[in-house]
């Protein structure tokens, strides 16, 4: 028997698509879309999210069939509700977002759709934080401690034990993301941490594996004065999701 149905065999035969929330990509993409592992991933879908620069170009050199543009740019969670709502369109049964900037492996999507496959978990989740990868990999000090600050607040209020909520490489079941409302969510970054409230708001676990990151120059990351809005985002909703929880107040991101 072939090693690619080994492969398959492994993941039960799901089809697993990739989606790359692409921003000024050019320089990281190539990279990025050769280690993904072709003998279990079925399609790549990427949607460039109002570039100025050859983004879509070389995806077009790397061969990127599933191509989606924004001809203004919507934000990060306009560009993931593109990117998932194409995937589920495509009837994708494991759905997994990597950043085409290098800063997380692909190396781990087998592991990751393999958790998935085999219902362990439906939400697996790459983290930076278990082990020592965020801090080995470059993460700024100050992002280092705020990312633990508002994990440990969130943990708290959502009632759950992540090690971070705020990494950006996500493996769903195609199940869970049709039973959430992620197209109610922010266009902007607080969408991943409103995705996370619906997740655990309908019943779901997440599951997390250690994962390797990097910083470097050609790697996306907002400024502090985006990161400050973004904590004042993920504290609005970690308040408001026990508040729904309870009956409290109505939110349309949990319809």
């Amino acid at each position: 028997m072939s090693r690619l149905w080994l492969l398959v065999d492994m993941v039960n035969g799901k089809k697993v698509i990739i989606v790359m929330p692409a921003y000024n990509a050019e320089q990281t993409l190539e990279q990025t879309y050769s280690e993904i592992p072709f003998d279990i991933v079925d399609e790549v879908i990427l949607t460039d999210d109002g570039s100025n620069d050859n983004t879509l170009e070389v995806a077009a050199e790397l061969g990127i069939r599933e191509t989606r543009v924004h001809t203004r740019n919507k934000g990060y969670g306009g560009n993931q509700k593109t990117c998932y709502n194409r995937a589920l369109e495509l009837n994708a049964d494991i759905i997994i977002m990597l950043h085409p900037d290098y800063q997380y492996t692909p190396k781990l999507i087998a592991s990751m759709a393999y958790i998935i496959a085999n219902d362990l978990y439906p939400v697996v989740f790459a983290s930076r934080i278990l082990g020592k990868g965020a801090i080995k990999g470059g993460m700024p000090l100050i992002k280092y401690i705020a990312n633990r600050l508002l994990t440990f607040f969130q943990n708290i209020l959502l009632n759950q034990k992540l090690s971070e909520y705020h990494t950006g490489y996500r493996a769903f079941s195609a199940e869970v993301l049709r039973n959430i409302n992620f197209n109610a969510n922010s266009d902007d970054f607080i969408f991943d941490n409103e995705i996370i409230s619906q997740i655990f708001f309908q019943g779901y676990e997440i599951a997390e594996v250690t994962c390797p990151t990097k910083y470097f120059k050609e790697a996306s990351s907002i400024n502090l004065r985006r990161s400050f809005i973004y904590g004042v985002g993920v504290l609005r909703v970690s308040i408001m999701y026990p508040l729904c929880k309870w009956g409290w107040i109505k939110s349309k991101l949990y319809k």
